[in-house]
């Protein structure tokens, strides 16, 4: 039989616990194989005829999920995976491997429609990427998790999430408490998802650090942001001015993510929304890319987008 190779890299990984003390699980697994498997750092190369090789990754791959979900891997754990992956079971697909972004202590979070999934492409490729689309869609909590990704991998030193702190019906001035209270709950949002994807404790400690910041949008002016990843969200309520403002601040091996949807701008009337000046604008220059979502990316309750549709229908007279 003709021996094909197979590389892996394996992103956001513990190496030591997947392969175990002394290669333990390595082991156990080559005792079940003729093919060979050579680890260096995070990647991976598997020799061997097709079926050994492809079963061997559908393995790797189990471990990871194991190991990423559940924070450990133990010997007993990897004799199960070889049993159900010998038996044509899985845990984790491949189309679901691959479309994972980070592992959380309870799951992994991953895209889940054909928009989602190509956010996660177009924001891989480009420095900054522009999401645009209802709510529901997941543009806020993907972009954050692949912020926590790229801080974990070690590609970044720090992650900067900012809002504009608009008006929504009540001024700031008549909310009580000092700035940072009457501004919180506009940053609310952020500090849910970060809460979803790290231990309070780690998160409240990047926060001291200032490894994670969470900002309103008008504290970046005068900041050159670097080696950091920078989400801005509800991005349709930044004016032309602070969106111009936003985009200046990145500095080296930086990147950014901006967030909206178009069809709820809370800015006063006659205002430029920067979102749909920047659409406007940037849609050609390379390094800037554009990922838009529709009603069937909405991920949130059922009614969700049902609720969408009827005041659709309600805006246009139907």
């Amino acid at each position: 039989m003709t021996a094909t190779e197979k590389r892996m890299t394996l992103d956001n990984v513990d190496m030591l616990s997947l392969l175990g003390m002394n290669d333990v699980n390595l082991k156990l697994i080559e005792d079940h194989f003729s093919a060979s498997i050579t680890v260096r750092g995070e990647n991976v190369v598997i020799k061997g005829v097709l079926e050994e090789v492809e079963t061997i990754e559908k393995i790797l791959k189990e471990m990871v999920y194991v190991l990423n979900t559940s924070g450990r891997l133990e010997k007993k754990d990897v004799e199960t995976i070889l049993d159900l992956t010998l038996e044509g079971k899985e845990i984790v697909s491949d189309k679901d491997f691959d479309s994972i972004i980070l592992y959380t202590k309870n799951d992994a979070i991953r895209a889940k429609t054909p928009g989602q999934t190509n956010y996660i492409k177009v924001a891989s490729k480009n420095d900054i990427c522009f999401a645009i689309g209802p709510a529901g869609t997941g543009k806020t909590y993907l972009a954050v998790a692949m912020a926590v990704a790229s801080h974990k991998k070690g590609s970044v030193n720090k992650i900067v999430l900012a809002r504009p702190a608009v008006e929504a019906g009540e001024s700031l001035g008549f909310l009580p408490g000092d700035i940072r209270e009457k501004i919180d709950p506009y940053l609310r949002p952020l500090y849910d998802a970060l809460d979803d994807m790290m231990p309070s404790e780690k998160l409240r400690g990047y926060i001291e650090k200032r490894i994670v910041e969470i900002v309103p949008l008008a504290y970046m002016r005068g900041r050159t942001i670097n080696n950091a990843f920078v989400i801005l969200d509800e991005a349709q309520n930044a004016t032309d001015v602070q969106m111009k403002m936003f985009l200046t601040r990145l500095g080296a091996n930086s990147k950014a993510i901006i967030t909206g949807d178009i069809t709820q701008i809370d800015l006063p009337p006659k205002t430029i929304s920067g979102l749909i000046q920047a659409k406007e604008i940037l849609s050609n220059i390379e390094g800037v890319g554009f990922a838009y979502f529709d009603k069937g990316d909405i991920v949130r309750h059922k009614l969700v987008k049902d609720i969408i549709d009827a005041y659709e229908k309600h805006k246009n007279g139907s």
